[in-house]
């Protein structure tokens, strides 16, 4: 069969399975099906994406999959357009997206030969489900439990003149994630918490509020809102006496964001995940214990518990709030609020590693239920690298009210990329806002930030810059705003079309201090 017929065929089948975005990074050898998808493209049966970055295409092509939870391929051509892919891969790998990648190659015969561009493709990324027969992608799709790889042998001639195109496949109804909560009861103790790490979606808010108990929730767990969940928990878990009376943790999710859930989760307490598998859990297997996916609590916490979480939650934070506000340094933690308030119902929020996901989750009020807000963040590995490719995929993939990016001027210039789009190329409508202290400052808070390690510091670990993020958004054609977190709120208002980026300076050399001021009006106010 010709590789026209081969990548056509291939086509046909990934629409049969659900592919209605797909996206290509330009190549010779992955031509013949660079030319199908596009034709599938015209034909209106799926929406394609063109990238010249391969790193950038795979990240566009996770944001694509994480908003739709649909399968994306990305497809690439043979050499180190393969590998650049990796990164992608891995953040899929961890979070369990459907993300497909396909690798055009050579054939078989020319594998070690020193033929051009050449080099062994197969089973190129380990631990992800791996298939070379393109006539069974359906079958490695089905068998994945996250990303996939299909290698794509492709013999000359490779293209073909002709027309063709594949017929266009009804649309299913995107359904909103299931809730199944009828399961076997779950033995609580008197003192438990509920913990809802990234991508736990609504089962951890109902599982708390089923047996009344506090939530402990990520920004990007799919679970903070209702009236359960708390805002200033991470600190409770350190200054609060109400911390060491938990008894027991039921966890949903991958929770990796903050170190006082990862030590509560390593407590000699029972903990318990409501999962098919340990895979999220970050501790070793015998530090929980695995139940089933939709258990339900057997009773009821006693009220007072519940309030007790309640006030002192409120007491933190409106002391994180007094500090913010007495506290020049806090700039940075009103970007944050500024940015989960301008989130409307049926909004999008995408939130970059390092400070910008830890500050949210300090000041970010629980949401509505039922307004369908979605905040995500690239939390399977946790890199900063192609957020903003992530953030744009994302909001093509979602029809939102509004949608936002919220990053540090790292992980922008990191991803600079994303922004180098074709005229020809879908673009959504998407603020992103940089909070911008040139370099990295989460470092400062951690055990490197401490004064024994200033005379390496700013050079290893804060790694300024000096770019100008203004003058990198006129030369890739993006408008950009350099504003105070004053102006931030009313500029977040603003209608959009297209892509803009909105840019606000914070302090970084008193980002510790900052830490430690918020930390001890914590302490001073729930404290004994």
């Amino acid at each position: 069969m010709s590789a026209t017929s081969v990548c056509r065929d291939l086509v046909e089948d990934l629409l049969d399975v659900g592919v209605r975005e797909a996206v290509i990074a330009p190549g010779s050898r992955s031509g013949p099906l660079a030319i199908a998808l596009a034709a599938a493209d015209r034909a209106g049966a799926l929406r394609l994406h063109v990238r010249v970055d391969e790193r950038t295409a795979g990240f566009l092509a996770l944001g694509l999959a994480k908003a739709s939870r649909s399968w994306v391929p990305v497809v690439t051509t043979s050499g180190t357009a393969s590998a650049n892919l990796h990164p992608a891969l891995l953040e899929a790998r961890h979070a369990r997206v459907r993300l497909l990648a396909v690798t055009a190659d050579r054939p078989a015969r020319l594998r070690g030969t020193g033929a051009n561009q050449t080099t062994d493709q197969i089973r190129l990324f380990p631990g992800i489900e791996f298939g070379g027969d393109p006539a069974a992608v359906d079958e490695l799709l089905l068998d994945a439990d996250g990303p996939a790889h299909l290698n794509l042998e492709l013999d000359e001639p490779l293209v073909e003149a002709g027309e063709w195109a594949p017929a266009v496949r009804p649309t299913q109804p995107r359904e909103g994630p299931r809730v199944p909560m009828d399961g076997p009861e779950l033995a609580m103790l008197p003192h438990a918490v509920v913990v809802a790490g990234d991508d736990a979606g609504p089962r951890a808010r109902v599982f708390a509020e089923q047996a009344g108990l506090p939530l402990l929730a990520e920004p990007s767990s799919g679970a903070r809102n209702g009236d359960n969940a708390l805002t200033a928990y991470r600190l409770l878990l350190e200054h609060s006496p109400l911390a060491a009376q938990i008894d027991q943790v039921v966890v949903f999710g991958h929770p990796t964001l903050s170190r006082p859930v990862t030590a509560l989760l390593a407590r000699d307490i029972d903990v318990v995940v409501p999962a098919r598998d340990l895979r999220g859990f970050p501790h070793p297997p015998g530090h929980a214990r695995p139940v089933v996916h939709d258990s339900m609590p057997d009773a009821m916490a006693a009220p007072t518990w519940l309030d007790a979480w309640r006030t002192a939650d409120t007491m933190a934070s409106a002391a994180i709030d007094g500090a913010v506000t007495r506290d020049p340094a806090g700039a940075a933690l009103e970007v944050a609020g500024a940015v989960n308030a301008a989130v409307p119902a049926q909004g999008l929020l995408v939130v970059g590693s390092s400070n910008p996901i830890r500050d949210l989750d300090l000041v970010a009020r629980p949401y509505t239920v039922g307004e369908r807000r979605l905040v995500l963040a690239n939390r399977g590995l946790s890199g900063i690298d192609g957020t903003l490719s992530t953030a744009i995929g994302a909001a093509l993939a979602r029809e939102s009210s509004r949608a936002l990016a919220y990053v540090g001027d790292l992980t922008f210039l990191h991803d600079a990329n994303a922004l180098l789009i074709g005229p020809g190329e879908p673009r959504p409508d998407l603020t992103i806002v940089v909070a911008s202290d040139d370099g990295g400052s989460i470092f400062a808070t951690l055990e490197q930030g401490g004064p024994e390690f200033t005379d390496v510091f700013e050079r290893v670990y804060a790694t300024p810059t000096g770019a100008d993020i203004g003058h990198l958004c006129a030369a890739l054609g993006i408008p950009h705003r350099l504003l105070g977190t004053t102006d931030l709120p009313a500029a977040l208002d603003e209608h959009v079309s297209g892509i803009r980026v909105l840019e606000v300076p914070v302090p970084r050399d008193s980002r510790r201090a900052l830490a430690a001021s918020v930390s001890q009006a914590v302490r001073d106010a729930v404290g004994i």
